[in-house]
């Protein structure tokens, strides 16, 4: 079973969806004794960083999600769900995230007339093959909504992206998994990355 983290996200059930379609046995939930009990666990998430470290907080998820971290199981952050894994943010000063990685979350430059939000497809540079992106070639086109990214201090990093600056667009640590774009948004691709997740979950772990 995956524990798909319910702490109001915005694309939580996009994401549901996603791992429903390929088979998974779902379970939406806020309850860390599910969350214990779960063969994988992801974490979704749209919206602030600050509003999203209160919610995990309030709802009494933050212990649980380290904890579940700590043990190298399978866990799959997604966009702002991979942001709050690191320890601040730009979009919120003073907010600390769970601080599981090592690194900041800054705001895209908006120079040259690039738009923020980053909003489209765009190709990945994979720097480390297998794991999600196992069966993939190269070059993989996913799908972002993000005017923030992840600037990580530790070599973690198994994909980047460039969209005036080179995002860190996936990051692995053990059986932690977190990528910045959205797979459940990213056609036959995004549903191939969810499926090597589902895999590692399946297993126990990588």
């Amino acid at each position: 079973m995956i524990a798909v983290l319910d702490y109001g996200a915005g694309n939580l059930r996009s994401v549901e969806k996603a791992l429903r379609h390929i088979g998974c046995d779902v379970a939406v939930t806020g309850d860390a004794e599910v969350l214990r009990r779960a063969d994988g666990a992801v974490l979704p998430g749209v919206g602030a960083f600050g509003d999203a470290m209160k919610e995990l907080r309030a709802r009494g998820l933050e212990a649980p999600i380290k904890a579940y971290i700590k043990e190298d199981r399978p866990f799959l952050g997604i966009c702002l769900g991979l942001q709050v894994l690191f320890e601040s943010s730009e979009e919120s000063p003073g907010a600390k995230g769970l601080g599981v990685l090592r690194g900041a979350v800054l705001r895209i430059p908006g120079d040259g007339g690039r738009k923020v939000p980053h909003i489209g497809w765009n190709s990945l540079d994979i720097l480390e093959p297998g794991g999600l992106f196992a069966g993939l070639g190269p070059e993989p086109y996913t799908y972002f909504v993000h005017s923030y990214y992840v600037a990580a201090k530790e070599p973690v990093v198994t994909a980047t992206a460039e969209y005036g600056v080179s995002i860190h667009a996936a990051v692995r640590k053990g059986n932690l998994f977190a990528v910045q774009f959205h797979p459940e948004k990213s056609g036959a691709t995004g549903l191939a990355m969810l499926r090597n997740f589902a895999a590692v979950a399946e297993k126990g772990g990588a």
